[in-house]
Order: structure tokens, then C-alpha cells, then sequence
């Protein structure tokens, strides 16, 4: 990636010992859409709490809402046939989720999970879609918002099929610390356990276990009171 990309580069280590270079996607200038959802004239939203380990909707659901994630932090999993499950995505505050809807989508192809307490406003799909057809702002800026979602899926799979499982697993902590956005150590998700990392990053527990204490021999990551902390090191 050339260095005018705008996209941070990140520095881990393979298994030789040699540096990695990970790129993360560079989410610039985040909006405020509490603020801006807010000062909507007519806009209804109905506001939901859940607990950790709750799921908030299950695939197969009837795909009718539109959730906007306002504090804490979702998962969204994929079950196959044969029951095998693997982890698409882990969303943070100011992200939405479940917008496949207002494409068309009559059922949910994920079941979402709180992985933490977590704030959500709910916005019905007839309410959304009238919001976005009659607010041309939040349109533009919805728009932009799934464009850059849809680059990270991008990034996703050209990281899964192209680099090591140890590059990738780097590239997950550092999205999930949020670096390129606020690059300053962050604890990621707490008490995530290395079987969740091991679905995100298409590769077995123990591999996870062997490269997470890799970095923390590093002094990449820490684990304290039960949370994984990501240190500028592993960005730089």
C-alpha cells in the first residue's frame, strides 16, 4: 500500500521474527450521529438496553429495523448448516447494523450479539427509509457510511486470503482498538475470549493462544482485569 493511501500502516511480526505490515481501514473524522439523528424533525426512535451474551436479534429473524449501535460493542455471527459459526464482524459505538433491510432483505443472514452492555436505538425500516429519502444529509452521510463499511469487508477478505493468520490476527486488534481513528492504547473488548479471535481470524485456538503470547512478550498487548489492552507499539 502506497504511503499516500491514507490508510495507517500497522507493524507486527511474523513468525520469523521479521515486520508485518498490516493495514487497517482509516475511518476519518467519525460523525456524530447521536447528534445527528437527534435534531431530525419527526424522527422516532426506540431505545433498547442489552446485557452482554444477550442476542439482539437471531438469523432467520424477520428483517424489519435498522439498529444504531450507541454505546458498547456487537458481534454479528453466521451459522451454517452443519452448525459451524464464524464471526463476520465486531461493531463498536456509532456503527449501524441490520440496514440489509431497506435492500430488500426479508430475514436476517446473522444473529447479533452483545458482547458488552450496550445502547441501541432501534428505527423501524419504513421510518429509515422515509428518513433517508426526505433527509438528504443524513442520506450522504448514511451512504458514505456503508461505502466504508464495504471497503473493510473488502480489506477483510483480501487480508483472509492473502496474509498469515498472524498478520491477521494483528489487524483484528488494532480495528478492534479502533487505531487510525484515535491511535493511543485502548482496551478492546473485556474479557474476549481467544475462541471468538480464532473464528475472526480463520485459524485454531492454540495458533490464537501461541501468537497472543507472542505479543505480549512483545509488550504489544497487555492483559489486565480481565481486558486486552493494544499498545501504540503494534500500530507504529
Amino acid at each position: 500500500m502506497a504511503q499516500g493511501s491514507g490508510r495507517p500502516k500497522a507493524v507486527g511480526t511474523n513468525v520469523r521474527g521479521q515486520s508485518a505490515v498490516v493495514t487497517t481501514n482509516d475511518k476519518r473524522q467519525p460523525v456524530d450521529w447521536d447528534v445527528l439523528l437527534a435534531g431530525i424533525s419527526g424522527a422516532k426512535f426506540l431505545k433498547l438496553e442489552y446485557g452482554a451474551n444477550r442476542n439482539i436479534f437471531r438469523q432467520g429473524d424477520p428483517a424489519d429495523s435498522v439498529l444504531y449501535l450507541r454505546r458498547g460493542k456487537v458481534k454479528l455471527a453466521v451459522t451454517s448448516e452443519q452448525g459451524k459459526e464464524a464471526i463476520v464482524a465486531i461493531l463498536g459505538g456509532g456503527e449501524f447494523f441490520g440496514e440489509g433491510c431497506l435492500a430488500g432483505q426479508q430475514l436476517r443472514v446473522s444473529t447479533a450479539i452483545a458482547i458488552s452492555d450496550c445502547t441501541l436505538a432501534r428505527i423501524d425500516k419504513q421510518a429509515m427509509a422515509r428518513m433517508l429519502h426526505e433527509e438528504h444529509d443524513v442520506s450522504e452521510l448514511f451512504v458514505t457510511h456503508l461505502l466504508s463499511r464495504n471497503i473493510r469487508y473488502e480489506e477483510d477478505l483480501v487480508d483472509q486470503l492473502f496474509n498469515s493468520s498472524e498478520k491477521r490476527l494483528a489487524r483484528i486488534l488494532l480495528l478492534l482498538a479502533h487505531f487510525g481513528k484515535e491511535a493511543r492504547a485502548e482496551t478492546v473488548i473485556p474479557r474476549i475470549n481467544q475462541e471468538s479471535l480464532a473464528q475472526m481470524v480463520g485459524t485454531t485456538r492454540s495458533r490464537v493462544s501461541h501468537f497472543m503470547n507472542k505479543f505480549r512478550k512483545l509488550g504489544f498487548v497487555d492483559y489486565n482485569g480481565g481486558g486486552l489492552t493494544v499498545h501504540q507499539i503494534l500500530h507504529d
